[in-house]
């Protein structure tokens, strides 16, 4: 399944991802810091959804309350709800 997040609070306005049965397939961000996000995308392909959460969840960015990498746990949590699992 498809999924497109709109982010708050970050550089980057929105995150399409892909999963299937609970993994993610693959991964991109509309704005932000373009390498960083690239690794980031890099690191979680083709890893369960639920340890990207683990791993990412309550990231922050600075002074900032939430970061693009928390925001990407969000997505995914409501990705898999969506998708039932």
């Amino acid at each position: 399944m498809t999924y497109t997040y709109k982010t708050s609070g970050t550089c980057s306005s929105q995150i399409d991802l892909e999963l299937e049965d609970g993994v993610i397939r693959s991964v991109a961000f509309t704005g932000g810091c373009n390498g960083n996000l690239k690794g980031i995308c890099s690191l979680v392909k083709d890893m369960p959804a639920r340890e990207a959460i683990g791993k990412l969840q309550g990231i922050q960015c600075g002074w900032k309350p939430t970061s693009c990498p928390d925001q990407l746990s969000k997505a995914l949590t409501e990705a898999l709800a969506a998708e039932g699992k």
